[in-house]
């Protein structure tokens, strides 16, 4: 009987130990858990700031827009509060950096403005292009900085097979514009690329210029096959130290002394012919030009390098360039909208540049340009004029040349062909 009730008592202090022990260390280190863990999910739940043009922006109201027709960077501004003084002074210290008269429609941009009731503006991001953005401050201290994105090369390739016509299969493949007209300025004095065949095929290694993913422009052509009427077209680029030209897989030039086409490939309305009923005068004559018709607006570049002989409006051209290239060569473009900014007779240009812009000036019934084109002072036909060639690779380089064509054609072998379907094509 007395062992029992030592054991009982003896129990009852392990317990009594067992409880102490709990409350000393057991507890305090759960509740230090729970509490870290409490800490945790509060920390895990606090909101990352949100950065805008590399700029915390939580403290802002954000406002993005575009610019209107006719709009000035001083009406924005005026809008949200910007006094007057600062506007002007904005426009004086910007001027070395971005000219603020150069804004134009459609344009991004984007405000930071306090967040009270008269949205006051402390900042305007300006995006004249998808790689630059403007940054005006007026803060505690006026600032204007000209930021660009990181822009990204990556290589690409397009294969398709022509079904009626290079812009249906253009706009089918989801091909852009720009590598369009830098394709047809390729060959463009080897074929016609108003009249493509059906069951005529290319395959384009291009570079395009990305940013944040998002394509802002063709760097360049890396390499061509086009098979036209059943022959085959190779085009390869390479440099003999003059810079990046393309040559046939002979070695040969693909480009002539001039572009072919005066303007991004479009559809030719009316052709030199020494008989046409005139639209407007509405009697037959000659039309000793080409007419391409295009939006208002599209740029018209010059055809080749050469010295600008006339600039001006006359009742019948109506706003027009003529160029001179060389002795034998001069070109003229015809029914513009508006002449390009410093082109005036004397001025030097250089091919592709813009010399003006399509328009319905003139005697025209429509947006179109007339391009013309003398020979030794007679008028031709542009479109059939036979052009010397460039320089064929030299010999010195030939043994460089082949190399990268050789590399090249099995890179174009390896590319495949969509596979022919009766729906409309496939892009790779």
């Amino acid at each position: 009987m007395q062992k029992k009730r030592w054991f009982g008592f003896l129990v009852i202090a392990l317990l009594a130990v067992a409880v102490v022990l709990v409350n000393k260390y057991y507890l305090p280190t759960l509740v230090e858990t729970e509490v870290a863990k409490a800490d945790t999910v509060q920390q895990a739940v606090v909101k990352e700031p949100s950065i805008l043009y590399g700029m915390v922006v939580d403290n802002y109201t954000v406002i993005e827009d575009k610019i209107k027709r006719n709009e000035r960077l001083g009406d924005i501004l005026t809008a949200y509060n910007v006094p007057a003084k600062l506007i002007h002074q904005v426009s004086l210290i910007s001027r070395s950096i971005f000219d603020v008269r150069k804004i134009a429609p459609n344009k991004k941009y984007t405000l930071l403005c306090n967040q009270d009731s008269a949205k006051t503006a402390q900042v305007l991001v300006y995006e004249p292009n998808p790689i630059e953005y403007i940054i005006f401050r007026f803060g505690d201290s006026l600032k204007v900085d000209v930021h660009k994105r990181d822009v990204v090369i990556v290589e690409k390739n397009v294969a398709g097979e022509i079904r009626s016509n290079l812009s249906e299969t253009i706009e089918e493949l989801g091909i852009s514009h720009e590598l369009t007209n830098k394709f047809v300025d390729i060959f463009g004095w080897q074929v016609d690329f108003q009249r493509l065949q059906k069951g005529d095929k290319f395959k384009l290694i291009y570079e395009e210029a990305q940013v944040e993913g998002q394509s802002v422009g063709i760097k360049q052509i890396n390499g061509i096959y086009f098979e036209h009427f059943g022959s085959p077209y190779y085009a390869v680029p390479f440099d003999q130290g003059d810079g990046v030209d393309y040559f046939d897989d002979q070695g040969r030039s693909t480009r002539k002394a001039l572009l072919k086409y005066p303007i991004e490939f479009t559809r030719i309305s009316s052709r030199y012919t020494m008989s046409r009923f005139h639209p407007v005068q509405k009697r037959w004559k000659a039309h000793l030009g080409t007419d391409f018709a295009a939006p208002v607006g599209t740029p018209i570049r010059t055809v080749g390098d050469g010295i600008v002989e006339e600039a001006q409006y006359k009742s019948n051209n109506g706003n027009y360039v003529k160029v001179r290239h060389n002795g034998t060569y001069t070109t003229q473009y015809l029914h513009m909208s508006r002449i390009a900014d410093g082109v005036r007779a004397g001025t030097r240009v250089r091919q592709g540049q813009t010399i003006g812009y399509v328009g319905s000036t003139g005697l025209a019934t429509g947006p179109h340009l007339c391009y013309r084109f003398w020979r030794n002072g007679v008028q031709v036909d542009a479109l059939r004029v036979e052009l010397p060639p460039s320089e064929p690779v030299k010999k010195d380089h030939v043994a460089d040349f082949n190399k990268v064509k050789d590399d090249l054609i099995k890179k174009l072998e390896a590319i495949p062909f969509p596979e022919q379907k009766q729906d409309p094509i496939a892009s790779l």
